[in-house]
């Protein structure tokens, strides 16, 4: 399993993922999620996959090829973030139906399907992010919800549904992920470091710099002390109920 989060803001977007991978507790390792694409002063494209490793591999590499062949439609030349979103919800479906012999998504007793995050900015449009779906279908991220998760999602929802929104500064917006990650990794086995994460600043086209946060990174520990020591706090200050007694529990 993995995670991955990626935010779109007024400032700018934002991408982050784990690298871990497993196929059961004895069999763990370390694989990069976030891969870029970039025309300086055009265009920065992000994927985040997350789900069948040989899938979101094949994907990504079928991807870099035509990309490098040049011919045809491909990320450094085509028109739009949202025609990109289509091109790779298309690989993705080549690569399942190559893989699964044409038996789809679950075959052979395998799931082939796999989960992408796509974003960045071209030139002529604001930043976009989407979510592609294993079927190749895709969702967008708007004002209204201004972010996207894949893969093991659920623990660090709720911090974000209660921080982040469109106007959420990039500084927000980075201690706000790195808090959802180190929820989702305390409740997970399958998530862990190091991270990979990018921020953007929207019309910048400036050269990506992805950061990658592992153990001895003293920000990442910081705030996962600062975040688990105000939780305890908060809690303890809160009031109890006054229709509950502990006398009523008796000895």
């Amino acid at each position: 399993m993995t995670y991955c989060v990626a935010m779109r803001l007024r400032a700018g977007v934002l991408f982050a993922s784990d690298s871990r991978t497993n196929a059961g507790v004895d069999h763990i390792a370390t694989f990069r999620k976030m891969n870029l694409f970039e025309v300086p002063g055009e265009r920065l494209v992000t994927l985040l996959n997350a789900g069948n490793l040989a899938t979101t591999q094949s994907v990504v590499s079928i991807l870099r090829q035509r990309a490098k062949e040049g011919a045809g439609q491909h990320l450094l030349n085509i028109g739009s973030m949202y025609d990109i979103a289509e091109l790779v919800g298309r690989t993705l479906r080549e690569v399942v139906a190559r893989d699964s012999e044409g038996g789809g998504q679950h075959s052979q007793g395998v799931d082939f399907g796999a989960n992408f995050i796509v974003g960045g900015q071209i030139r002529g449009e604001v930043p976009r992010i989407f979510h592609v779906y294993p079927q190749g279908n895709f969702i967008e991220a708007t004002e209204d919800t201004p972010y996207l998760q894949i893969g093991e999602s659920k623990y660090g929802k709720p911090i974000i549904d209660r921080v982040i929104d469109f106007e959420s500064s990039l500084t927000e917006a980075t201690k706000c992920a790195l808090i959802s990650f180190d929820s989702t990794i305390r409740s997970n086995l399958s998530v862990g470091l190091p991270l990979d994460m990018l921020l953007y600043r929207t019309d910048s086209f400036a050269p990506a710099q992805p950061h990658r946060i592992t153990h001895q990174d003293p920000y990442f520990s910081a705030l996962r002390q600062g975040w688990g020591g105000g939780l305890k706090r908060v809690f303890a200050e809160l009031p109890d109920g006054d229709w509950f007694s502990p006398d009523q529990l008796g000895s």
